[in-house]
């Protein structure tokens, strides 16, 4: 279990994703969104699409299909949450 615990906390750093951390939008594209899903992966339901420069704030990153997805809330607008790829996302 320990073990476990280790990898799962080097992950975390190695991906940034520290319960808490601010986060922004990045890299979606001047013409696309990133999208706020209802759980991690492409096939989950499409909450709402964001642009770049979007605030936000995460709470916890998991692993599905090889991606790293993080469960995130706009800063803005605490009510609205879902999962979004961490691969779009810079600290701020």
């Amino acid at each position: 279990m320990r073990t476990h615990l280790a990898v799962l906390l080097s992950l975390m750093i190695a991906t940034g994703c520290t319960v808490g951390s601010g986060a922004v939008v990045k890299g979606a594209g001047p013409d696309d969104l990133l999208k706020l899903r209802e759980g991690p992966g492409l096939d989950q339901r499409i909450i709402v699409g964001l642009p770049d420069g979007t605030r936000l704030t995460r709470q916890n990153c998991v692993t599905t299909d090889g991606r790293v997805w993080c469960r995130v809330f706009l800063t803005d607008t605490p009510s609205v949450s879902g999962y979004v790829s961490a691969d779009y996302l810079a600290h701020r």
